[in-house]
């Protein structure tokens, strides 16, 4: 059985990698993640496969970033394809536009708060203002809720924090940075394991390498679901 609280990152080279992990995790797997890297080999023929010949639910990780003009634009075109999630960078006016662009359809613009690949120092590189990474995360949270974001993107170790918000009250926390215990961290820099990063507030993990590269990818997304199963 799976369980749509883990969203896999099929962060595969193209179309016909994606189809054939999806072939190999079966019914394991009933949410997938599909990223900017798979955008040019097939990303959205993809998706279409997977939400409407397979029934999956689908995660559009495009994380947008442009002029309000173009955000609405592009969210109104990409609602069409009526998939579940979207991401856009978590700036209000970003978020603002692309709820206005997804319009009546179903789709959940989820905003894109601090990468969990940062931390303090990456933020200093890139003259972002000085103070806590946990505040400041929860500070564009609050910000993105406030824009009609119908939830975040944030780190597990911001989960709780933002869960408390009043702002987060019926919206979504998506945490990726998530990894079994004993799993490499790889680029990522804030992370927990799945069990924590549900019990501290969030509605779905993401996780990637850790199932698709393992030998049995469907056994490695088994156990994080029965992990979840026993919270």
């Amino acid at each position: 059985m799976s369980d749509d609280r883990l969203i896999l990152a099929l962060d595969v080279p193209n179309l016909i990698q994606g189809l054939a992990m999806a072939d190999r995790l079966g019914d394991a797997v009933s949410f997938y993640k599909i990223g900017l890297g798979m955008l040019t080999g097939g990303g959205l023929a993809l998706a279409n496969e997977l939400k409407h010949e397979r029934g999956k639910r689908v995660f559009l990780d495009m994380k947008l970033f442009d002029i309000g003009a173009t955000i609405e634009a592009a969210v109104r075109g990409l609602a069409e394809y009526d998939l579940d999630f979207l991401t856009v960078h978590g700036d209000p006016q970003v978020v603002r536009a692309a709820a206005e662009g997804k319009g009546a359809s179903g789709l959940k613009i989820l905003a894109v708060t601090v990468l969990t690949s940062l931390d303090r120092a990456d933020l200093d590189a890139n003259l972002i203002q000085p103070g806590d990474i946990h505040a400041i995360t929860v500070e564009r949270a609050v910000r993105a809720l406030e824009a009609e974001a119908d939830g975040v993107i944030t780190s597990p170790e911001e989960a709780a924090l933002i869960r408390a918000l009043p702002q987060a009250h019926g919206k979504l926390i998506v945490t990726p940075g998530v990894r079994p215990a004993g799993a490499a961290k790889g680029d990522q820099k804030r992370v927990a394991t799945p069990a924590r990063a549900i019990r501290d507030g969030a509605d779905h993990i993401v996780v990637g390498r850790p199932i698709w590269q393992a030998v049995d990818p469907a056994a490695a997304a088994r156990a994080i679901v029965a992990e979840l199963a026993a919270l």
